[in-house]
């Protein structure tokens, strides 16, 4: 057995209407996935399954959500040790000491190219930092900038299919994962 992350670009079904997470485990036991557990109510879930190719994995998950919520919301999977792995690389550990709250990382479902990586320089603003690791891309916030344009400029339709998660919820899901 294997185990995955899988993260929910969005638990917001319609006004106001959120993916209850019990109802999220169900959805993913009725898959016949091992173990389903979330973290916090943002879509995070942690399952066992025999080992697929991941694109498999985001289509049954999709699928199923569809079916069971009634709206495609795209799901990113990884591996277990690809979860410890991102989570070692990020590369800003003195300021997710500081302010875990304040760093995250968008994880894309292909890996972010380059050119697009380097377009999101004209939307940071003052202490804010961006750098792709593995393909993901790691995200210093300003607290100074509650309204950081570079938030917005980090959306599907210019980095492609993905779903950011703050340093709190990385380092817990290594938790939940063996790290």
């Amino acid at each position: 057995m294997e185990t995955y992350v899988a993260l929910l670009y969005s638990i917001v079904l319609g006004e106001g209407r959120r993916v209850v997470m019990s109802d999220l485990k169900a959805m993913a036991e009725g898959l016949a996935l091992n173990n389903p557990r979330t973290l916090v109510a943002t879509g995070n879930l942690v399952f066992e399954a025999q080992e697929a190719e991941i694109a498999v994995l985001e289509g049954r998950l999709e699928a199923a959500f569809e079916t069971t919520f009634g709206r495609h919301v795209d799901i990113i999977v990884r591996r277990a040790d690809d979860w410890l792995r991102l989570a070692a690389g990020n590369p800003f550990p003195a300021e997710s000491a500081a302010a875990a709250d304040q760093v995250a990382v968008r994880v894309m479902r292909k890996p972010v190219p380059a050119e697009a990586v380097a377009a999101l320089e004209a939307y940071i603003g003052k202490d804010e930092r961006v750098q792709a690791v593995g393909g993901d891309i790691w995200i210093v916030f300003s607290r100074e900038t509650p309204s950081s344009r570079l938030l917005a400029a980090t959306g599907h339709k210019r980095l492609g299919v993905g779903t950011s998660r703050n340093w709190n919820t990385v380092r817990k899901l290594a938790e939940m994962v063996g790290g």
